[in-house]
């Protein structure tokens, strides 16, 4: 009886420690693919390289919002780029961890998966992935070094893990560093606006709205004023209100030019002033506007495209406008403007997916 327990004991343990260890390893390198869903907008074309999976898009959340990504442990990419404020900056200029401003006014980071025309106003960095490390390593921001931020990381028992769930490696190098924040930020969508309701049936515009999505998708024509529009869908069409492309907005004279912007990168003097052209979703939530900040208000911002400024590289489209402008009344403005408000998607603002995992 006595080596028919101890048999049985045997068989037993044997059997747990076959389980623990099946589980350990499924707990090591299962990682389940991430199902991006994104409502009417068309697929995205995601890179062929970096799958989306559940844990690579949980390690990226984390490193989105941990400090140990700057010199000083202060700020992380989250502290420029806000939820509640779609993924933007309410500062004009972002302060990083020397007390010193940036550049230029943070962008949004939502609808990544639909760029595909490079990154920063002046696209500078042709991935996604390329765009994630740039800011550790300028002096204005985050200020450090990829081999700081890899020692940090690699001295973590928790981020070698999640590496290690995420890409099948505890080693981790400024490659996976980047993939995983592509991921988590390829995932942040943005497609649940009042616009967006109304476009499914589901909700109703006011008239005043009625009256600027009119405005804003009918081209302009001074030979037919009451037919005429701010032909705005020209810069900001398709499902993410914008077109991909860099283009001079007519904010400055050539001699009061100074941000050169898309020329800075390639060179060309075609491309003085040109800037990347911003989604119009959560417009309204993210003030200041402009690559400067120029504009607190949306109504200047209208007031703005009612006559803009002309210079050599000014985008042909506005040519037709000058000298006079649109000429849009304050009803006008006003309509403009209230449509726009209807891009704010307020469940991007509190997606509990793209908060803080800490």
């Amino acid at each position: 009886m006595n080596k028919l327990k101890v048999l049985l004991f045997i068989l037993l343990s044997a059997f747990i420690v076959s389980v623990n260890a099946c589980t350990k390893d499924r707990e090591d390198t299962a990682n389940e693919p991430y199902t991006l869903a994104y409502g009417n907008f068309p697929p995205p074309n995601l890179p062929a390289d970096n799958a989306l999976t559940k844990e690579g898009v949980k390690l990226g959340r984390m490193l989105f919002y941990d400090k140990i990504l700057s010199r000083t442990n202060t700020i992380s990419c989250a502290s420029c780029h806000m939820q509640q404020f779609a993924f933007t900056d309410t500062a004009t200029l972002s302060i990083g961890v020397r007390g010193l401003h940036g550049k230029r006014q943070a962008m949004s980071v939502f609808n990544m998966a639909w760029h595909n025309n490079e990154f920063f106003w002046d696209g500078r960095a042709h991935l996604l992935r390329d765009q994630s490390l740039m800011p550790i390593q300028d002096e204005l921001e985050m200020d450090e070094t990829l081999d700081n931020v890899l020692a940090k990381l690699n001295a973590s028992e928790t981020y070698r893990k999640q590496f290690k769930k995420a890409f099948g490696t505890e080693n981790i190098n400024s490659l996976l560093l980047s993939k995983a924040l592509e991921q988590f930020m390829l995932t942040i969508v943005s497609q649940n606006s009042k616009y967006d309701d109304f476009l499914a049936g589901k909700a109703t515009l006011t008239a005043e709205e009625e009256r600027g999505r009119f405005l804003f998708f009918t081209e302009y024509n001074p030979g037919f004023p009451n037919a005429s529009g701010a032909d705005c869908r020209h810069c900001h069409s398709g499902a993410d209100f914008e077109n991909n492309q860099f283009m001079n907005n007519g904010l400055d004279a050539d001699g009061a030019i100074t941000d050169f912007g898309r020329e800075k990168v390639t060179n060309n003097s075609n491309d003085r002033a040109k800037f990347k052209v911003p989604s119009l979703r959560n417009i309204a939530l993210t003030a200041p506007y402009m690559h400067d900040g120029r504009f607190k208000t949306l109504e200047q911002v209208v007031d703005h495209y009612n006559l803009v400024t002309s210079s050599a590289t000014l985008d042909p489209s506005f040519l037709q406008q000058l000298p006079n402008g649109l000429q849009l009344t304050n009803a006008d403005k006003a309509a403009l403007v209230a449509f726009l408000k209807t891009l704010t998607d307020t469940k991007l603002t509190s997606n509990p997916e793209y908060s803080s995992p800490f």
